[in-house]
């Protein structure tokens, strides 16, 4: 589970978690093509946090550096297990 702790120990710019997931309403629901899609959780530069996406061929940090943000609340709880006052440092 991610915490405020947890985000203070890591360094800023860190690939904490990452994962495949469809692009449908069960998955990550970005464009509904029902392609696979990289998603990857960054710390920031101070303790936020942010979850980018993109086509699962490319790599975690083509996708740090270029994916699109995560700013689905649901989806944000499905993909990092968080708590409540992880989650309300969430970079929107």
């Amino acid at each position: 589970m991610l915490t405020l702790q947890k985000l203070k120990d890591m360094s800023p710019q860190t690939i904490f978690a990452t994962g495949e997931i469809l692009d449908n309403p069960h998955g990550i629901n970005m464009t509904n093509s029902g392609k696979r899609l990289r998603w990857v959780a960054v710390r920031g530069d101070i303790y936020d946090w942010t979850i980018y996406c993109h086509w699962a061929e490319n790599p975690a940090g083509w996708i740090q550096q270029h994916g699109d943000k995560v700013c689905n609340k649901h989806s944000i709880r499905h993909l990092v297990d968080c708590d409540d006052e992880a989650f309300a440092l969430y970079r929107f």
